[in-house]
């Protein structure tokens, strides 16, 4: 299985809900540095996984609906506590999205999974993998 990964980050804030969250249901910040891995069996007529650069300008538009936002304030968020491993899937859903319309070029097309992993710090991370 070919691989190729690319990064980026946003910052949030937000709080949770639930005694199990203890102080992290005051508002607090969250710096993501976000990994996407993109796979394939195959190489694609030009032999790459996807396109390095369209896969980087789509994380970065996708993120880019999240930086600098208080997430708690949005409405497509409400009632929802979104932690670490639900903002992975639903940066892996607007991605896939964005593979369906061709933002990230013909070749990718050929992609068989991703893997979104959000790093909350050097040592805590949670990933969200799905087949496209």
């Amino acid at each position: 299985m070919y691989r190729l990964t690319v990064r980026d980050h946003f910052m949030i804030a937000h709080s949770f809900r639930g005694d199990v969250f203890g102080p992290a249901q005051r508002t607090h910040g969250a710096t993501y540095v976000v990994d996407v891995t993109f796979q394939r069996r195959e190489l694609d007529d030009h032999d790459l996984v996807v396109d390095i650069g369209l896969a980087g300008e789509a994380l970065k538009a996708v993120l880019g609906e999240f930086n600098f936002q208080n997430l708690d304030e949005l409405p497509e968020f409400h009632g929802r506590n979104t932690t670490t491993e639900f903002m992975a899937r639903v940066i892996f859903e607007r991605l896939a999205t964005s593979i369906q319309l061709g933002h990230l070029g013909e070749g990718a097309g050929g992609l068989e999974a991703m893997t979104v992993t959000l790093h909350e710090s050097h040592i805590a991370w949670a990933s969200f993998e799905g087949t496209l």
